[in-house]
């Protein structure tokens, strides 16, 4: 066993107890936001010790989620927002238990680099990521467009109106992989490479992804 049993089951009592709080307070698409399916994709991860789906999840967010961090980080400081997105974290007239359990964001990115540092990093994980955006995105273009999931109508959820929803849909779907994606496993490939000494030496070689 690779990964601690006792993280494995904590992240699972986690996913009983966020999913239908969060159910409850957002509603079913919600669970479609590339952060939500994350928190089931890193619960398999863990229990299956995949470095293909650590990778997947971390080409998926680590981009995403260091902003958050960071915007959170700046509004606690300052008072003010240096990105947005975190906004809803201050709003007095949300339950103080959805905003502390969305704190969650804070633990993705150093969990993802964990499970990558013990597991190694596969270089597939950017491809399937760039899959889940082409299924799920169009889904959040057509569904319940008023709640821009994923900014699949505009960036900030405010819907764009400077060209068709379809041009805008086709552009997302091929520039986010290409500057967001394909960077993270650049990034991350080249990461694995410096942390590929300690990996060997607590896993077997061909266990290892490259």
């Amino acid at each position: 066993m690779r990964l601690p049993l006792w993280l494995k089951i904590a992240w699972t009592l986690w996913l009983i107890v966020w999913a239908p709080l969060y159910w409850r307070q957002y509603g079913a698409q919600n669970f479609l936001y590339f952060c939500d399916i994350g928190n089931v994709l890193i619960g398999i991860a863990l229990w299956l010790e995949s470095a293909l789906i650590f990778s997947w999840v971390a080409c998926s967010l680590l981009i995403f989620q260091t902003l958050y961090c960071i915007d959170l980080a700046g509004a606690l400081l300052t008072q003010h927002h240096l990105i947005g997105g975190t906004e809803y974290m201050f709003d007095p007239h949300l339950s103080l238990l959805i905003r502390l359990i969305s704190l969650f964001h804070v633990v993705t990115p150093p969990l993802l680099l964990w499970g990558i540092w013990r597991l190694g990093y596969d270089p597939r994980g950017w491809k399937l990521q760039t899959l889940e955006a082409w299924i799920v995105v169009p889904i959040n273009h057509l569904w319940h467009p008023e709640m821009d999931v994923n900014f699949a109508r505009g960036l900030f959820f405010h819907e764009q109106h400077v060209m068709p929803g379809w041009m805008y849909l086709l552009i997302y779907l091929i520039t986010v992989p290409l500057l967001i994606y394909l960077p993270t496993h650049l990034f991350l490939s080249w990461l694995a490479e410096k942390w590929k000494p300690t990996i060997s030496s607590s896993t077997p070689p061909n266990q290892v992804s490259s």
